[in-house]
């Protein structure tokens, strides 16, 4: 596929994880690797606009959710990955929202241990827009916009991302985008 057929593909309806997945992430308070259990649901817009969907789990089996993560903003193709052919570069850029909602009281109390200007305390079930501000659980920074420089394949009608690199690193800079697939969306059947 090309860019131009991928961006028709992936639109309409929504790409979601088939099974709750395993990342590697270091934990901002301690600086240790810890797994990042999560879900993933992704919407394309045709002008180049996405909504994705993260649900972080305390557990592998996705039965105790911590916090919700709703991330807006647009598309930047940056041309053909070298990992597959039909493989592209696409840099998710958070210019629309980065919102999160506490799902779990020791989420919300783990948040509330790095208080920050503009942002409220942290409520179980209250949704808080930290785009542009400084919040240390995820490692932004005030006044800048979050992008995740990744990767987009399909492969028999399924949506692969990058997967993260096993040293826990951000997809923050340009030279830590992935080199390899993460386990692909599926796109969900649209409800009549």
């Amino acid at each position: 596929m090309t860019a131009e057929q991928i961006k028709q593909f992936i639109q309409g309806g929504e790409w979601v994880s088939i099974c709750p997945e395993l990342r590697p992430s270091i934990s901002t308070g301690a600086g240790k690797m810890q797994p990042f259990y999560c879900t993933r649901a992704f919407t394309y817009s045709p002008v180049d606009k996405f909504a994705c969907t993260v649900i972080n789990y305390a557990d592998a089996n996705g039965k105790v959710p911590l916090v919700k993560i709703v991330i807006k903003g647009r598309n930047e193709w940056q041309g053909e990955h070298p990992i597959s052919d039909s493989a592209f570069k696409l840099d998710y850029v958070a210019d629309g929202a980065y919102e999160v909602t506490p799902l779990h009281q020791g989420f919300a109390d783990a948040a509330n241990k790095f208080p920050v200007q503009g942002l409220n305390q942290w409520e179980l079930g209250v949704m808080q827009d930290v785009k542009g501000k400084s919040f240390p659980l995820f490692g932004l920074a005030e006044g800048q916009t979050y992008i995740d420089y990744d990767l987009i394949y399909i492969y028999a009608d399924m949506l692969f991302n990058g997967s993260k690199n096993v040293d826990g690193r951000a997809f923050d800079k340009p030279e830590n985008r992935p080199t390899n697939l993460q386990i692909p969306l599926v796109r969900k059947a649209i409800q009549v």
